[in-house]
Formats: structure tokens, sequence, C-alpha cells
């Protein structure tokens, strides 16, 4: 998915029953979503700790936060609760939407079909106006570069 791409839609799990539909947020609100590769790793809990501990700049400008991975809705359930993640952490367990928005490995660790950490934003336009993919699960976004792209979206 590129800077200028039309977003599209999905529905994931947040919890185990409960599901999220992008399409409710499009048009009405900016949108953040984090792909991590998985819950309970180093690095995936450092980087939405820190979303966590700056939640109160992303709720200034409104926008609206998921996590995304492949791990199963009670894996990130459990996740979100050990570490009092304010905003959903919802399930690509079937691994459509990492497809889809391309960021998923081929290969992580001896495991297929992983998310790679990526951080795309979305406008109350429903167009990406910010795309980060990296290939290095140890790397973390640019939180400041998220924010900004958050703030300068229409």
């Amino acid at each position: 998915m590129e800077v200028g791409a039309t977003a599209p839609s999905f529905e994931l799990a947040g919890t185990p029953g409960e599901l999220v539909e992008l399409e409710d947020y499009l048009g009405r609100t900016k949108i953040v979503l984090l792909f991590y590769p998985l819950a309970f790793s180093g690095v995936c809990t450092t980087e939405l700790c820190t979303v966590r501990d700056r939640w109160a700049e992303f709720e200034d400008l409104d926008a609206a936060v998921f996590g995304i991975s492949v791990d199963s809705p009670f894996a990130t359930t459990a996740f979100r609760a050990a570490e009092s993640i304010p905003f959903p952490l919802l399930s690509d367990f079937n691994r459509e939407v990492s497809r889809r928005w391309d960021v998923l490995y081929d290969e992580f660790f001896g495991m297929q079909g992983v998310s790679k950490r990526a951080v795309f934003v979305i406008g109350t336009d429903g167009i990406v106006a910010y795309a980060w993919v990296t290939e290095d699960a140890d790397v973390e976004p640019d939180y400041d570069a998220v924010k900004a792209a958050v703030d300068a979206a229409p």
C-alpha cells in the first residue's frame, strides 16, 4: 500500500467474537494502522507500549489507532490486557489484510506469513497519507514522523 492509495476497508477480530470494521472509521477520523510481527515479543512490546505512553498525543489529534498482527484474537486480547494498551489490537489470523497491504514476511525466524512492522496513516478522505514498512523487525517506527503525518493528514 502506497501513499496516495485509497485505503481498503476490512473487518478483523478485536476480541474473540467482536469484529472491528475499518469502514466504521473511514471518512470520519484519521486512522493509524500499526502492523507488528508478534504479540509479547520484545520490540513489538516496546513499540506498542511507546504508543500507549504517547497515547494523549494521538487522542489530541482525534486519531483512531489500531494494532494488527497475525496472532489469534485470544493472544491479542491477552497482550492488550497485559500491557494496558488503550487502543484495539486486531487479529489478522488468516493474513488477508496483511497480504492486501503487502506487509507479510515470506519467512520470519522459520515462520511463514508473519506481518512486517509497518505503519500507515489514513486521512479522513480515506487516502493513505503515510506509509512506512521495514524488513528489519528490530527497527521501531519514527513516532514523531507518525504523529506529524497524522497531524498533516486531511
